[in-house]
């Protein structure tokens, strides 16, 4: 399928139960689609609603209303209606997802950490941890540190972790959530090369870079968030 992601009139809000049931809506009306080999970079202020669109479409948020439509194995899945397993699966096979924030189980090394998503897939551990190497090779993270956990880094080596781990997988579609904000220029540009070799591949990604110069480099498009604020409308 030439466009794997559908958006579809979505729309977000959240309920304050700890004021009366305030309801705050977040974004109404989204709609847009991503190609193969395409780079959409949602755009727009903070506080539009960039970071909350990315978590429906990964599930991590419940949807008001609305399609996120995806394909997977050859068919369409709704993610905004799927049940939690089909959701898991397509996380699994064909929904990456790189956040701003490491999360991982205490003690493990970085390498598994980074292996880890490979080995969920069946890939054999001595593969997994040779492709693991390399990108963290490629992202400059001190050989030595390797086989520690990454609790112990700094923000910038948690991100090349974070980095090398979503982007370790062949993921038909990949969402990016500010993935160098905590990297040097010399990593920023590795990463801009990453990106550009998922495209190549035929990779779909949606993205947020606050980096303007990273934004220039790997967007195709621009997708203003704030066309679908609620509050943007009411002003």
């Amino acid at each position: 399928m030439a466009t794997p992601l559908v958006v579809s009139e979505v729309a977000k809000s959240f309920t304050m139960h700890l004021r009366d049931g305030i309801r705050l809506p977040v974004v109404s009306g989204v709609s847009f689609s991503v190609r193969q080999g395409e780079c959409v970079v949602l755009g727009g202020p903070s506080g539009v609603g960039k970071s909350s669109i990315l978590k429906m479409l990964y599930g991590n948020y419940a949807v008001d209303a609305g399609q996120i439509l995806i394909e997977h194995q050859g068919h369409l899945v709704d993610l905004a209606h799927a049940a939690p397993r089909a959701v898991l699966e397509v996380r699994r096979d064909t929904l990456g997802y790189v956040s701003q924030f490491l999360r991982v189980v205490p003690r493990v090394p970085a390498l598994d950490v980074v292996a880890e998503p490979l080995l969920a897939r069946g890939v054999a551990q001595d593969e997994a941890r040779e492709r693991a190497s390399e990108l963290l090779a490629k992202l400059n993270l001190p050989h030595e540190l390797w086989q520690l956990p990454p609790a112990t880094f700094s923000g910038g080596e948690q991100q090349r972790v974070n980095i090398a781990r979503g982007f370790i997988t062949d993921h038909p579609i990949l969402l990016l959530d500010e993935p160098t904000a905590s990297l040097d220029a010399k990593n920023r540009r590795v990463v801009v090369e990453m990106i550009a070799a998922k495209k190549s591949k035929g990779v779909a990604l949606l993205g947020i870079f606050h980096d303007e110069e990273v934004r220039d480099a790997v967007a195709d498009r621009i997708l203003d968030v704030s066309a679908f604020s609620p509050r943007k409308a009411a002003a």
